[in-house]
């Protein structure tokens, strides 16, 4: 059994198939001890690859992207989440919501555990034809915190996780007038990556991982979460269960987990996002920054 560590920057449901397949057995399966943790600050998943204490890290492509050429090289392999899971929470009705109405508007959206919130958020208001210098920001704190001062009155829209932004639904703390697993379109949100480059002896492994992966992928997407509820309740405790159910079903249905392969279109639609808040210069060709081996039995 080779011993298999992910240090990862969350415990997130859109994780979910990686706790399946644990779970279910199937790294087991293929020879594989797979543990993980989630170290704070969440930078130190770098600390963990560099060290050799983790085999991979779970997070965002921009951080191996923009590493790429300045320091640490970081190859991203596979991928477990295919879609943003994020929403917006306003105040008003959300048949009422327009994109081309947020100039002047204030946008909550925590920064303190990364940039994915913000540069999707950006590039969704690009790619709706609104100029995001135009809205304005409260950026720089954290998630919890930016949710209670929505709810007592600050700002005119909130981005926030889609669970919570479920649950403050729930609550009468706002609307969702954007689920982003329904209309934000295919990015590769979450991905495992490796600290250097790729050899045979680690792609061999890492394709083993994706295969685990995949088989939970298709679990996943083959049941409807009532029916492994006791699993999600103990998995995600600080989540209501009908939340966590809600949340599975629209990810399910709009293609959170299709495959471990990274998208190559998908890929090319992030970059362009990561390029325009400036972590890169320009956008990486995929492959300069992927490794597809490892997935290289998925399409």
């Amino acid at each position: 059994m080779i011993s298999f560590h992910i240090s990862a920057t969350g415990h997130s449901l859109n994780y979910l198939p990686e706790y399946v397949a644990v779970w279910q057995g199937y790294f087991e399966e293929e020879g594989l001890k797979v543990t993980a943790d989630v170290p704070r600050p969440w930078d130190l998943v770098l600390t963990a690859l560099r060290e050799g204490t983790a085999q991979a890290a779970l997070g965002g492509i921009w951080v191996p992207s923009m590493y790429l050429g300045r320091s640490t090289r970081f190859t991203p392999f596979a991928q477990v989440a295919a879609r943003a899971p994020l929403a917006i929470v306003g105040r008003e009705d959300p048949v009422a919501f327009r994109w081309d109405t947020l100039p002047g508007k204030v946008v909550l959206m925590k920064g303190s555990n990364g940039a994915s919130v913000g540069l999707f958020f950006k590039l969704c208001l690009r790619e709706q034809g609104v100029d995001p210098q135009a809205a304005r920001y409260i950026q720089d704190l954290d998630g919890a915190m930016l949710s209670e001062l929505f709810s007592g009155g600050m700002g005119d829209y909130l981005v926030i996780d889609y669970p919570n932004a479920l649950r403050m639904e729930a609550d009468g703390r706002g609307q969702v007038v954007q689920a982003l697993p329904v209309t934000g379109g295919n990015v590769p949100w979450s991905v495992y990556y490796a600290e250097g480059e790729s050899d045979p002896d680690r792609r061999k492994v890492q394709s083993r991982f994706a295969a685990a992966l995949n088989r939970a992928m298709q679990w996943v997407r083959g049941r409807d979460p009532e029916d492994y509820a006791d699993f999600l309740a103990a998995t995600f405790p600080g989540l209501p269960i009908e939340i966590s159910i809600a949340a599975v079903r629209t990810y399910v249905a709009h293609g959170m987990w299709t495959t471990p392969r990274i998208d190559p279109e998908a890929y090319t639609r992030w970059q362009r996002g990561i390029a325009d808040g400036h972590l890169v210069t320009a956008p990486i060709p995929y492959d300069r920054l992927i490794d597809p081996v490892p997935t290289s039995g998925w399409q």
